[in-house]
């Protein structure tokens, strides 16, 4: 699980480590254009309440936390993220997207680990 910390608030905003890092990618490209946009999520069960949503724009410091080394970008994602940050309801994630995809992706490995054995 990785942490983007937000302005200059204590308490990070907790986001699967593949997810946090293609929003890194669309994060940097947008701010360094200095193009502001809105990123909004649905919080996890054991969060009160039921969706969050920040503005993002250069001004704003924002630091990223990953718990694992680095984690491979899908270049289709990537085009999905930018067109919505683009979009006037902004880019909005869903934070367990792609830990279904990871899980069948391991599986999917210990398949064909099973093969080649």
């Amino acid at each position: 699980m990785g942490y983007l910390f937000y302005g200059n608030t204590a308490e990070p905003i907790e986001i699967p480590d593949r997810l946090l890092a293609h929003l890194k990618v669309v994060m940097a490209t947008k701010l360094r254009r200095s193009e502001s946009f809105t990123l909004s999520w649905r919080h996890t069960e054991d969060i009160p309440g039921g969706r969050s949503t920040i503005w993002l724009q250069p001004s704003i410091p924002l630091r990223f936390v990953f718990h694992t080394e680095s984690e491979a970008l899908d270049p289709e994602l990537l085009v999905r993220f930018a067109q919505a940050s683009n979009s006037s309801q902004g880019l909005t994630i869903d934070l367990d997207m792609l830990e279904e995809r990871e899980l069948s992706d391991a599986a999917l490995q210990r398949e064909m680990a099973q093969l080649v054995a």
